[in-house]
């Protein structure tokens, strides 16, 4: 080819990519959303995801799809954002699937229940291992589509006014703990109160409870627990790797442009290990502070983890007995949990114990 020819084919290529672009542009509507979360502002972490995954959608939209983030009570109190996304209300919450266990205790299934999954298996269940099919199927029924959006990691035990030695100190315990996990400690004598995380405080600190759990270290330590509650225990079998969901009005979901909808998806997935990772970056300097200023840090006893462990699989069966789709779920989850731990003996297991052996031998 002639070179005078060559520049005529490039001019002519380029005039069509400048043609071409604006076609592009326009084909991404400008679409304002709104999305409530379950958390208050101060939780930055758990908060802060939805804030992330907002951010990343505009930026990839360049700026023409734009979702809204309000806290918990600006738009609806946090407990009801689920509802406010599947009635309408917004187009987004931001939640936890096991607040609604009032609505059908297989909500619990698909965030965690007590010896469930840890995070990591509960995002390889839900991506890979049948999880999203069966979880969307049963959030369909009620008008919305679930996308990943966050985990906590393995929580805390909670905080607790007296040492707990035996499952007999657990009897008449009056301990801020609700859903699933509130069924199964009953099953020990506790007696489960359900109250929301700026009354938690002050609840401790008159005695109107004596325990209570929320999620970790970090967050645990800004709401300040550790001054009306001394001991702190671990871990939070109810809550191994709890998976927090934005929930999605399937009518507004379904009227996005596919290349919005795999926007939003990609953006969610990403704000789902970015809050995994800040909470295992915050959690460790929490805890040194916590035990540094006093907090007296203990473990859960083998006896009480195997009673709860036992009562768990009595509520399982209970609730199977009376409803069918619990049971398909966490039949599902059960069998993908044991093959993992299959895995997690062999070499992931072993490979943490040595790692933290050697640490605390210096």
């Amino acid at each position: 080819m002639k070179r005078r020819d060559f520049l005529k084919v490039s001019a002519a290529s380029a005039a069509g990519a400048s043609i071409a672009a604006p076609a592009i542009a326009q084909s991404m509507p400008v679409i304002k959303w709104r999305m409530t979360s379950s958390f208050p502002k101060s939780l930055d972490t758990l908060y802060g995801a939805g804030v992330v995954m907002a951010k990343q959608v505009a930026e990839m939209t360049d700026n023409k799809f734009q979702i809204e983030v309000f806290a918990a009570g600006e738009v609806v109190p946090g407990l009801q954002a689920f509802d406010a996304a599947a009635n309408g209300t917004v187009e987004m919450g931001h939640s936890v699937a096991y607040y609604y266990v009032g609505k059908d205790p297989t909500f619990a299934v698909f965030s965690c229940v007590p010896f469930g999954l840890n995070a990591r298996m509960q995002n390889s269940w839900w991506y890979q291992g049948g999880g999203e099919q069966l979880g969307n199927e049963f959030f369909k029924k009620y008008g919305v589509i679930a996308h990943p959006c966050g985990n906590t990691n393995t929580q805390m035990g909670g905080w607790f006014r007296k040492e707990i030695k035996t499952v007999a100190d657990l009897r008449g315990l009056k301990m801020r703990i609700g859903g699933i996990a509130g069924q199964v400690m009953a099953k020990l004598g506790v007696v489960p109160q359900q109250l929301a995380g700026s009354d938690i405080y002050p609840a401790l600190e008159k005695g109107t409870i004596d325990a209570a759990e929320w999620v970790g270290p970090y967050d645990d330590e800004k709401l300040g627990f550790q001054k009306v509650a001394p001991f702190y225990y671990y871990p939070g079998f109810w809550e191994g790797g709890p998976m927090i969901h934005v929930f999605t009005n399937l009518a507004k979901w379904n009227s996005l442009p596919k290349t919005y909808q795999a926007i939003v998806a990609n953006a969610m997935a990403n704000a789902n290990i970015y809050m995994a990772a800040r909470y295992d970056e915050q959690n460790p300097a929490a805890l040194k502070r916590l035990v540094a200023n006093g907090t007296m840090l203990r473990p859960f006893n083998q006896d009480i983890l195997q009673a709860a462990f036992k009562a768990t699989n009595e509520l399982w069966a209970e609730i199977s007995a009376k409803n069918p789709t619990f049971k398909t779920s966490i039949e599902a989850m059960q069998a993908y949990r044991n093959d993992e731990y299959l895995w997690w003996q062999v070499a992931e297991l072993t490979f943490d114990n040595f790692q933290i052996r050697s640490r605390s031998r210096g």
